[in-house]
């Protein structure tokens, strides 16, 4: 049965009609992936030397369990944010004769070759060889190797019991935040020594190898958790059950102030509010906003004045950019039937514009208390506004005619993947690094007041031109309006 199903994802995988589209992603990722397992096999050969250089009195072995925890911790968070949970498409196997239990084990099991399982093997391998070198028992080497792995395992399966519950939450980041950073102030303030907890338990495996029974009983119950998890979730009829909720009305009569824009305007809105994706987008506004705290208040950028752009750009276009590089993917689901009625393809880009310049405006607003820190900054903020209202609000219009990738509302929005690109990961550059590079020329050869100018005058160029530049990028809709209904058709 296993090599059924591992036969079927292979077709799925390969059969599907985006995923060529997709190879100078996967080959980016691919690159990515071996910088990691290079770094990895670095750090596995090279900390036990320079431990020993460093300590010449102490054992490697214990320096390494203490730190152990913060390995943990990072292991955790880094799965949470990247690892997606195993998925197959299961429903059409519901139909058929097969015992839910073994669909469910090949899920849990096909997570056990995950890329971040193998990832620490390339440090935990090469250190436990160093110590058979170095005159340790080969038991010991062994033993601390295969309990390493089975740590590894166990964080793979809380990762996915914390991914399952958090799915259910707006804010679906925040739980592993919170758990995180408890876990991180308490060690560090010595509440709860976790580092010596978990260093005093791995040396004690070492030795007395049979204690390695523990975390292994461990591994079992978080796999029987989620395997009790995933099995009730597995019914054909699951994705039918409604909640009953009161229907929350609002009054949008406002927006009919905008003309002909304004129909597009209030799908947008509603889109923005109903939906779990584009609405926790929202909330990410005040990590935006809240973004200079991290630069302003330190001295060690208060000479930094070129950094103030990208920290302006990033404010004042947070949600221009969120929201701006999945347009027009955020109505794939429905898009072949907006396309088919009597509409104007420059509204519709027009109601997105202009969704993005208000809000971008309503950003800078907010963030003029950051003048506190220096009227530069609140100079720059302006500037960068401007820059965002005439030259990367189109950048982010005319990427959208490449996007192909249909993305699924309902799905969280923090760190999720899915519907993301090629084009996304390229159009982050000219946004955030163009204007830093435009403010560097004039900042070092005329001065800073000449540098905020340049991105103002670039800004209100774009501004002036506003219906050339949109009817150039509607022609590009246009003509590429057929393939991206048929590549949201046939996405999954």
């Amino acid at each position: 049965m296993i090599k059924h199903f591992l036969n079927f994802e292979w077709k799925q995988f390969f059969r599907s009609s985006y995923w060529q589209k997709s190879i100078a992603l996967n080959i980016l990722l691919g690159f990515f992936a071996l910088y990691m397992i290079l770094s990895f096999l670095v750090l596995g050969v090279a900390i036990y030397p320079l431990l020993k250089k460093e300590y010449p009195e102490s054992d490697p072995l214990i320096i390494v369990n203490g730190f152990l925890f913060y390995w943990f911790l990072a292991d955790l968070v880094m799965r949470f944010f990247l690892q997606k949970l195993p998925v197959m498409n299961v429903k059409p196997f519901l139909v058929l004769p097969l015992k839910r239990s073994k669909i469910v084990n090949y899920v849990l099991q096909k997570s056990a070759l995950s890329f971040f399982n193998f990832l620490p093997l390339f440090a935990v391998i090469p250190f436990g060889v160093v110590l058979i070198f170095e005159d340790y028992s080969l038991t010991t080497a062994l033993i601390w190797m295969l309990t390493m792995v089975v740590f590894s395992l166990i964080i793979n399966f809380v990762n996915f019991i914390i991914e399952s519950k958090s799915a259910e939450t707006e804010l679906s980041f925040l739980p592993i935040i919170v758990i995180a950073t408890a876990l991180f102030a308490l060690n560090y303030f010595e509440i709860v020594s976790f580092s010596k907890l978990v260093a005093s338990a791995m040396n004690a495996i070492t030795e007395n190898p049979f204690l390695v029974t523990v975390p292994i009983l461990v591994l079992i119950g978080v796999y029987l958790a989620n395997f009790s998890i995933l099995k009730q979730k597995l019914y054909i009829d699951s994705s039918l059950k409604a909640k009953t909720e009161i229907a929350n009305t609002s009054n949008l009569e406002w927006t009919k102030k905008f003309g002909s824009i304004a129909p597009f305007l209030q799908l947008d809105l509603k889109l923005l509010w109903r939906n779990k994706r584009p609405r926790s987008s929202i909330f990410i506004l005040a990590i935006g906003l809240l973004y200079g705290l991290f630069f302003y208040p330190n001295p060690m950028y208060s000479d930094l004045e070129w950094l103030y752009v990208f920290v302006g750009v990033f404010v004042t276009g947070i949600f221009m950019i969120n929201f701006g590089q999945f347009i027009p993917a955020w109505d794939s689901g429905y898009y072949k039937l907006l396309m088919s009625q009597n509409i104007k393809y420059k509204e519709y880009l027009n109601s997105k514009y202009t969704l993005m310049i208000m809000v971008s405006i309503i950003m800078f607003v907010l963030s003029i208390p950051y003048v506190y820190f220096g009227w530069k900054i609140l100079a720059v903020h302006f500037a960068a506004l401007i820059y965002n209202l005439g030259i990367n609000v189109y950048i982010l219009l005319y990427a959208g005619s490449f996007n192909r990738k249909k993305i699924d509302l309902t799905q969280r929005a923090a760190f999720n993947y899915q519907g993301t690109g090629a084009v996304q990961w390229l159009v982050g550059f000219p946004l955030l690094f163009i204007p830093v590079g435009i403010f560097l020329i004039p900042y070092f050869t005329i001065g800073f007041e000449a540098a905020v100018a340049t991105l103002i005058i670039l800004g209100v160029i774009g501004i002036v031109f506003h219906q050339k530049i949109m009817s150039s990028i509607v022609k590009k809709y246009h003509s590429s309006k057929y393939k991206m209904i048929s590549a949201f058709e046939q996405n999954n």
